[in-house]
């Protein structure tokens, strides 16, 4: 008989995973946010952080499609052709995750609001989060705060070997060429600052750097930042949203600039997503944008230890 072929999540979880589902169902369903079902499809994600599955001869051209590590460029779309506010809730992917709180294939939910910005979206995360996972008190802290309580540097204004010697002070050890800063920070960040946040609490951390912006529109009071901001429970990150940059050229330059880190780092580089360039240049509405991992979430509300345990 083939080992391992139980499941991971027993039937009294699984029950408890399906009640979360339909919480949030009803969580975004209340504030009149539709569902949708964006293709699984598409094109490669261009962020360095992130590596897309292929599957090959999927397009009409018989080259190669990607799994999606997030559904945002066709729900862009459909923002830029008028549907309002909407939401994903499904699988997405992300090669060479693996790990106790990291998986190839993740439950995400995803969703925009348009006319709110970064601060109010935080609200509604952190109003979903108690929703699902209990009641805690909320604590909203910029990145530079977190990182100035927690690995005793000003992440905005610290030299590289300010940065090195607080990797060092944290035990974390590197293999290879010195990481660049903001990997240094991603660093500090998973291992040291993240960590500490959300301990009893469900914790808001925004103002990240600049360079770490991806998609969100920088922020007009501190250009030095972005409107970014990620929310923890029990130190783990839980979900990554934005002010959403609805500006063509400025995207089509952060592309560019993704690509050449992606050369400078040996990865494949991918084509420009010219649907959702072309979605911008007919008009994005001013929204807000998150993408919570909903893995993480229902592990957090049953008290499991690992991902492995709330999923199939």
């Amino acid at each position: 008989m083939t080992a391992g072929w139980r499941p991971g999540a027993d039937r009294a979880t699984l029950q408890r995973r399906a009640a979360c589902l339909a919480t949030i169902r009803a969580f975004l369903a209340e504030r009149g946010v539709l569902e949708v079902q964006p293709p699984c499809l598409g094109p490669a994600a261009m962020e360095p952080a992130l590596e897309s599955l292929a599957v090959p001869g999927a397009a009409a051209d018989g080259g190669p499609l990607y799994l999606q590590t997030s559904p945002e460029s066709a729900m862009k779309r459909l923002l830029a052709a008028g549907s309002g506010d909407i939401y994903y809730l499904g699988p997405a992917w992300r090669a060479g995750e693996r790990g106790r709180w990291h998986a190839v294939e993740l439950t995400l939910l995803e969703w925009y609001r348009v006319g709110l910005d970064h601060h109010q979206l935080m609200d509604e995360v952190a109003a979903l989060v108690a929703a699902v996972g209990g009641e805690r008190p909320v604590e909203r802290l910029s990145y530079a705060e977190a990182f100035r309580a927690h690995a005793g540097i000003d992440p905005l204004a610290a030299s590289e070997a300010e940065i090195a010697a607080a990797l060092h002070d944290a035990g974390i050890e590197l293999q290879g060429a010195a990481p660049g800063r903001d990997a240094a920070l991603d660093l500090l960040l998973s291992h040291t600052v993240g960590p500490a946040l959300g301990r009893g609490t469900i914790t808001l951390l925004h103002g990240f750097p600049a360079s770490q912006a991806a998609l969100a529109r920088l922020d007009d009071a501190d250009p030095r930042t972005a409107r970014r901001f990620e929310c923890f429970v029990d130190g783990l990150e839980i979900a990554n949203g934005y002010h959403e940059l609805t500006d063509p050229a400025a995207q089509r330059a952060r592309f560019a600039a993704e690509q050449a880190e992606r050369r400078r780092a040996g990865q494949p580089v991918h084509a420009l997503d010219e649907a959702l360039l072309a979605a911008l240049e007919a008009g994005l509405p001013e929204c807000a944008g998150v993408a919570l991992g909903v893995d993480r979430l229902v592990a957090v509300a049953v008290g499991a230890a690992s991902l492995a345990q709330v999923r199939v």
